[in-house]
C-alpha cells in the first residue's frame, strides 16, 4: 500500500518549483484514511464524514502502459481527495429497495430523465421514482481533459450497429461503435460538455411540420429555465439566463491554438459569435457545462440539489424490462424492473410513466412492452399490445470524418505532475479543458442557403489534450517534434435514416441497430464539401504559423484512387466513418394522424394514456449541433407538460416563484410556466 503523503513528498521535488504546497492544501481530510492499492485500480475514502466507495471505473483502469498507469492511479488518489470533485456528501442518495407505488416513474437518469425527476419532485406531495440502469458517475469523469477516457468502460453501454452497407467499411464486420452513458447522468458524464442549442430554423421546421408549441420562440424559455450562464454579459442579449441549475461557461484554460483556429475562420469570412445567440453561423471557443473547471453532468446539476427531498427516490443498477399496459383502458400502469439483486419487481404508477432511456433505450423498452410494429414484435417473440409502427424508425445521427494534421510542437505541455498539480490546486491548466476540442464552427457548404442561418456543417477539433499517454510514459512528447491534431467536418442535416428493432424478448439482449449511414448521396456530397473546407482552413496564415499540415497518408482501401479528388474522399468517408454521439428520432414526435410518429406534441405516446417519452428520441430531426442542451430542454418541457395536466385537477395548488426564475424572465422577456407547491 502507498500513502499519498509518501507520493507527494517524492513527486513535488521533481515538478516545477512554483508548485510548493503542503499536504493540507491538497487534501480536505486527514490523508491517513485514504489508500490506493498497489496496482492503482481500486481505492476507498472517507471524506466529509460520508463513506464513499468508488462508483465505476478508475482512471488507472482506462489507461494502459506501465509508468503511466501508476501515474493515473496516483492522480486519482489526489482527485478523490478534492471535496468539490468527489462530493461524497452531495451525491444523490440512492435507495436499495423501492416502494410498491409511486405517483410518477421516470425510466433513465440521463440528460432528460434527471431533469424530469428533479422537476416533478418540486411538488412535495408527488412521490417520484427515478430508475437508472447504471451507477453513480466516477470521480475521474469530473476532469474535463479525461472526457474520452470512459468510452468503452463499464459506464458505457457500448452499442454496435449491424453491418453497415455504405459506411464504417474499415471497421470489424462493418459495425459502427455507439458509446452511450450507462450511468446516472447518462452521456452527459462522458461527452465533450459543449453547450450548443441548434439553430432557430431547426425548431421552426418542427413547428412547420405541424408540431404545435415547438417553434424556436416556444422552446427558448426552456433553454433559459435551466441555464446559469457565468458569462452572460459577454453573450448576445436576450438569449441567456442566470439562476438555473445548469452552469454554462467556457473552460478556464485555452490552448493557444484555440485562438488561432478562430482567427483562421475569420480569414475565411466567418466571424466569432455566440453560437447560442442571434446567429448560428460562425466560429467560437464554445461554452460548456462545466463548473469551476470540472464537468457538470445533468445529474450533478439537477439531482444533487434535490437529494434531501423525501419524495424523490433514486434507484441505481435497476433495469426496466417493460412497461405494463392495460389493453382495455389503454393506460400504462406499472413497470417491471430487474433490481441490483437480480430479482424482478413490479412497481406501480398512480399517474404516469416517463421513458427517458435515450434514442436506443426508449424504443427498445416500448417494443419489449408490445408497442411498435406488430411484425417486428412477433419476430422477436413479443406479443403485440399496440400497433405503432414508427417505434424505432427515423433513427438518425450526425456523421463525420476525421482528418489528421501535423502541428509544430510549440507551446505544448505534456500531462505530468506539474500540470496535475496546477489542476488540483487552482482548477486551471491543461486538465481544466478539452484542448482544442473546445473550439467549434458552423459553416455553409455550397448546398446550404446562407440567408437561412441554418449551416449544414459543423467542424469539431481534437488535440492538445491531457489524457492517456500513447507510449505509457509520463510527460510524453512525439519524437519528431510535432504532434497530431484532427479537424472533423460533420453533416448536420443527414438525410439517411435508420431503424432499431429488438433482437428478442430478452431485455438484456442488445437491439439490432441499422444506422444506414451515408446511404443518401446528399450526405456524402455535403461531407466532402466539409473536408475541402477543413483543408482550406489548415492553409490559412493563422494555422500555417503553427505548421499545420494535412497528413496525406492514404486511407487503407483507397490507395488506388488519386488522393484529394472527390472519388478518393467518398472512399475515405465510407471506410473511416465517424458517427457522432447525437443519436435522435427513434420515437419521433409528430402531429396526431402522422402514421410515422410515436409521440404527440405533449410527448404522450400515441394511443396510450399515462405514458410519455422525453429524450432525444422524440426529436423529429436532430438539431444543428451537440444534443445535450436540446435534450435538457426536452426534459424541462416534459416536466411542465406533466405539471400542467396533473396540477390542473388539484384545487389545492398555487404557483410558487422559483429561485432564479426572475432572472430568466428578465433575460428572455418571455412568460415562464410556473413551478408549484401544496398549500
Amino acid at each position: 500500500m502507498l500513502r499519498p503523503t509518501e507520493v507527494l513528498v517524492k513527486s513535488k521535488v521533481s515538478t516545477e518549483e512554483k508548485y510548493l504546497f503542503t499536504v493540507e492544501q491538497i487534501f480536505c481530510f486527514p490523508v491517513d484514511i485514504f489508500y490506493l492499492n498497489a496496482d492503482g485500480t481500486s481505492l476507498m475514502a472517507l471524506t466529509c464524514d460520508c463513506p464513499m466507495v468508488q462508483p465505476g471505473p478508475t482512471l488507472a483502469s482506462t489507461c494502459g502502459g506501465g509508468a503511466f498507469m501508476l501515474f493515473m492511479g496516483l492522480l486519482e488518489v489526489f482527485l478523490r481527495s478534492q471535496c468539490d470533485l468527489e462530493d461524497p456528501c452531495g451525491r444523490t442518495q440512492y435507495r436499495r429497495h423501492m416502494d410498491a407505488v409511486y405517483d410518477f416513474i421516470v425510466v433513465g437518469g440521463g440528460s432528460a430523465g434527471s431533469v424530469v425527476a428533479a422537476r416533478l419532485s418540486e411538488v412535495p406531495e408527488w412521490r417520484v421514482l427515478l430508475l437508472e440502469a447504471g451507477f453513480d458517475e466516477p470521480t475521474g469523469a469530473q476532469v474535463p481533459s479525461m472526457f474520452l477516457n470512459f468510452i468503452g468502460s463499464s459506464i458505457d453501454w457500448g452499442y454496435q450497429t449491424e453491418p453497415e452497407p455504405a459506411a464504417c467499411l474499415g471497421e470489424k464486420e462493418r459495425k459502427c461503435y455507439w458509446p452511450r452513458g450507462k450511468v446516472l447522468g447518462g452521456t452527459s458524464v462522458m461527452n465533450g460538455m459543449m453547450y450548443i442549442r441548434g439553430s432557430r430554423k431547426d425548431y421552426d421546421d418542427w413547428a412547420s411540420a405541424g408540431i404545435e408549441g415547438w417553434s424556436y420562440d416556444d422552446v427558448l424559455p426552456y433553454f433559459l429555465k435551466s441555464e446559469h450562464n457565468k458569462q452572460v454579459k459577454e453573450m448576445d442579449e436576450g438569449y441567456h439566463a442566470t439562476g438555473g441549475p445548469l452552469t454554462v461557461a467556457q473552460f478556464p484554460y485555452h490552448p493557444p491554438l484555440s485562438y488561432e483556429i478562430v482567427k483562421a475562420g475569420e480569414e475565411l469570412g466567418y466571424r466569432q459569435r455566440d453560437l447560442n445567440g442571434a446567429q448560428h453561423t460562425g466560429f467560437a471557443i464554445a461554452q460548456t457545462t462545466n463548473r469551476n473547471g470540472s464537468r457538470l453532468s445533468v445529474a450533478r446539476a439537477f439531482l444533487r440539489p434535490a437529494k434531501n427531498r423525501s419524495n424523490l427516490h433514486v434507484m441505481l443498477n435497476a433495469t426496466v424490462t417493460r412497461v405494463l399496459i392495460n389493453q382495455t383502458t389503454r393506460q400504462a400502469y406499472a413497470v417491471e424492473v430487474r433490481n441490483s439483486y437480480g430479482g424482478t419487481e413490479t412497481i406501480f404508477a398512480n399517474n404516469e410513466i416517463i421513458l427517458s432511456a435515450g434514442a436506443v433505450g426508449s424504443p427498445q423498452i416500448l417494443q419489449l412492452s408490445g408497442v411498435g410494429d406488430p411484425d417486428v414484435l412477433t419476430r422477436a417473440g413479443v406479443r403485440p399490445v399496440h400497433n405503432l409502427p414508427g417505434v424505432g424508425r427515423n433513427l438518425h445521427n450526425h456523421v463525420a470524418h476525421f482528418l489528421s494534421f501535423t502541428v509544430s510542437d510549440n507551446n505544448t505541455t505534456p500531462l505530468n505532475w506539474a500540470t496535475a498539480m496546477e489542476y488540483l490546486l487552482f482548477r486551471d491548466g491543461l486538465m481544466s479543458g478539452t484542448g482544442i476540442s473546445e473550439v467549434t464552427a458552423f459553416i455553409n457548404s455550397k448546398y446550404a442557403n446562407p440567408a437561412e442561418d441554418n449551416p449544414d456543417l459543423q467542424l469539431f477539433f481534437g488535440g492538445f489534450l491531457a489524457d492517456c499517454a500513447k507510449t505509457g510514459m509520463v510527460g510524453e512528447r512525439l519524437d519528431n517534434g510535432s504532434r497530431t491534431i484532427q479537424i472533423i467536418p460533420t453533416v448536420l442535416h443527414p438525410k439517411s435514416r435508420g431503424r432499431l428493432e429488438i433482437r428478442s424478448a430478452d431485455p438484456f439482449d442488445y437491439p439490432k441497430i441499422y444506422a444506414n449511414y451515408l446511404t443518401h448521396p446528399d450526405d456524402v456530397k455535403t461531407l466532402i464539401e466539409g473536408i475541402k473546407f477543413a483543408i482550406k482552413l489548415s492553409e490559412t496564415k493563422a494555422l500555417r504559423r503553427f505548421g499545420v499540415k494535412l497528413d496525406k497518408t492514404p486511407v487503407h482501401g483507397c490507395e488506388k484512387i488519386k488522393f484529394g479528388c472527390d472519388a478518393y474522399w467518398e472512399c475515405a468517408v465510407r471506410v473511416q466513418t465517424g458517427p457522432e454521439n447525437h443519436q435522435a428520432g427513434s420515437c419521433k414526435m409528430g402531429p396526431r394522424g402522422d402514421p410515422t410518429s410515436v409521440v404527440d406534441n405533449l410527448l404522450q405516446v400515441q394511443g396510450i394514456d399515462r405514458l410519455r417519452v422525453a429524450d432525444a428520441s422524440v426529436m423529429p430531426s436532430v438539431p444543428s449541433g451537440n444534443t445535450n442542451a436540446p435534450t435538457v430542454m426536452v426534459g424541462e418541457r416534459a416536466a411542465d407538460f406533466i405539471k400542467q395536466r396533473w396540477l390542473s385537477t388539484s384545487p389545492n395548488l398555487q404557483p410558487l416563484t422559483h429561485g432564479g426564475l426572475s432572472n430568466v424572465l428578465q433575460a428572455s422577456d418571455t412568460q415562464q410556466s410556473p413551478l408549484w407547491r401544496w398549500v
